[in-house]
């Protein structure tokens, strides 16, 4: 910087106007420095205020799930009663696929990120990245034949037979393939009926399928009877079914009372059951599954008001032991009665959070940075200009050039400690260089006058 020295108004303007900088700063005065503070509060304030209005909005906006629409009528028409209720007063909105998978292709949907959850059997083999959320109801094997053709043993029944048991990768139809085997049967000896608007239609000579007891069903099934697989009182000591049920634990022995089908089953009908369960993708949060179940379970009372009796199996304690699938963590919790955090609830929120709170102090960290170094170039001023005055004089000098000179020296002195009162230097170990390199300055000043 240049000083001037030819008037006492010229070294103002050029030392203070320079070091003050006329245009206008954020922190000039003790004014602005007292507001530094209540913006900081206002900012941190503001920061909160966002938060918490993100986590009203994720309380009033529904969680939307998809769910993958069953093959079966009867599941079909329970996923749209369930989506009834949850949309009606729930934080949850279910949106059905247009498409209809059963079984295994309905995982496939929720691996494949098509959907979120789905009804299918507990009787499917374990798949990677799917978790049980709950059981429904229990889905009864009911084996259904034609009058007039041999039930003394599952071979005779079921040899050179036309079978319908669902479509391909169903419950129903991989449970037939495994009996089949376990008799003997080769796929030679029999014959699946596939993809059927009407099974009746076909007039398959036995109809396998994995269904709640619904009493009316079969009065559309004329001239069939229910299969047996023994006697009730078989049942624990060593039959078909107690080793169908050892070599597949997701599978109980059920049995079906005498003349709950009518003429179909003049007496009672031993098989097994499985339980239908809803299963979810693992990266579903264990909080949302967790109110989800909390939800389903508070419209049970609505959903057996449809089927009485169906939905026994969805107690507050439902047994999920058996589950081919992976519990899920959320699940888990609702079993424990563990409920979750506020934090697990809202962790993407609090996430957000944190970071607009990282962003802010790096942001302050700077802004003070900053600050520093607009304090230390006012005082790189100061001392450029002392250095200026005392250069400027020689030993030649006048009486009058050094007392003008002294008075310089004052007067910058007088500007720095105006400015510190201002806060716009610091009293740091620059401010104290500069005062001793006036002070010395002007002992120079006096003794060589």
């Amino acid at each position: 910087m240049e000083i001037k020295y030819d008037s006492m108004a010229a070294l103002t303007c050029e030392a203070v106007g320079s070091v003050s900088d006329p245009a206008p700063r954020r922190i000039q005065t003790r004014e602005g420095v007292a507001l530094r503070i209540p913006n900081t509060i206002s900012i941190l304030v503001l920061i909160f205020a966002v938060a918490a209005a993100s986590l009203t909005a994720c309380d009033s906006r529904p969680t939307q799930l998809r769910l993958v629409a069953p093959t079966s009528p009867l599941d079909l028409e329970l996923t749209q009663n369930l989506k009834a209720l949850l949309d009606k007063g729930s934080e949850f909105q279910l949106d059905i696929t247009t498409q209809q998978h059963a079984g295994e292709t309905a995982l496939d949907m929720l691996l494949a990120g098509e959907g979120d959850i789905a009804l299918v059997s507990n009787y499917l083999p374990y798949r990677e990245g799917i978790s049980t959320v709950m059981p429904v109801y229990s889905s009864v094997l009911h084996i259904v034949y034609r009058d007039g053709r041999d039930p003394s043993s599952g071979y005779s029944l079921m040899n050179n037979a036309s079978i319908y048991a669902g479509k391909v990768g169903s419950a129903s139809r991989l449970m037939f393939t495994r009996i089949a085997s376990s008799i003997g049967l080769s796929a030679d000896n029999y014959a699946f009926i596939d993809e059927v608007e009407n099974v009746l239609s076909a007039d398959p000579d036995i109809i396998v399928v994995f269904a709640p007891i619904t009493p009316r069903r079969m009065e559309e099934f004329v001239g069939y009877k229910l299969f047996s697989f023994g006697s009730p009182s078989e049942i624990g000591a060593g039959s078909v079914v107690d080793a169908a049920a050892l070599l597949n634990p997701p599978l109980r022995p059920f049995v079906i009372p005498t003349g709950t089908y009518g003429v179909a089953n003049s007496g009672p009908v031993v098989t097994v059951a499985v339980d239908k369960m809803l299963v979810v993708r693992n990266d579903l949060g264990a909080s949302l599954i967790y109110d989800l179940i909390n939800t389903i379970q508070r419209s049970r009372p609505a959903l057996s008001a449809t089927r009485p009796g169906l939905f026994a199996r969805m107690g507050d304690d439902f047994d999920v032991s058996k589950s081919t699938f992976v519990l899920h963590e959320g699940a888990q919790n609702f079993l424990q009665r563990a409920k979750p955090s506020v934090y697990e609830r809202y962790s993407g929120v609090a996430e957000v959070v944190v970071t607009l709170i990282i962003a802010f102090a790096s942001v302050s960290l700077a802004g003070i940075r900053i600050f520093k170094v607009r304090r230390k170039n006012r005082i790189d001023r100061f001392y450029s200009a002392i250095i200026g005055i005392r250069n400027s004089i020689s030993g030649s000098s006048t009486v009058d050039e050094r007392a003008l000179a002294t008075e310089k020296v004052k007067r910058l002195k007088d500007t720095a400690f105006d400015q510190l009162v201002n806060e716009k230097l610091s009293a740091d170990e620059s401010f104290r260089i500069f005062i001793t390199l006036s002070n010395d300055v002007l002992s120079q000043l006096k003794n060589n006058g």
